[in-house]
């Protein structure tokens, strides 16, 4: 099983969030595990490549 960390914050009555590693892709819940629901069905969808342009970071080592 794959781990992923997560940045959510409560606003109003609804709990928002996103993948550290993919922050344009945000969801939202009216419960903090309907949000973790929610950013595993964004995961699968980015895994299955169903999103397009995604944007990726990575790290480079130079000098």
């Amino acid at each position: 099983m794959e781990t992923l960390k997560f940045v959510y914050y409560k606003e109003d009555r609804k709990w928002i969030g996103w993948f550290e590693e993919y922050p344009d892709y945000r969801s939202q819940g009216k419960t903090l595990e309907e949000l973790k629901a929610n950013l595993r069905d964004i995961y699968e969808d980015i895994r299955s490549e169903t999103i397009s342009h995604i944007r990726r970071y990575g790290e480079l080592s130079v000098g």
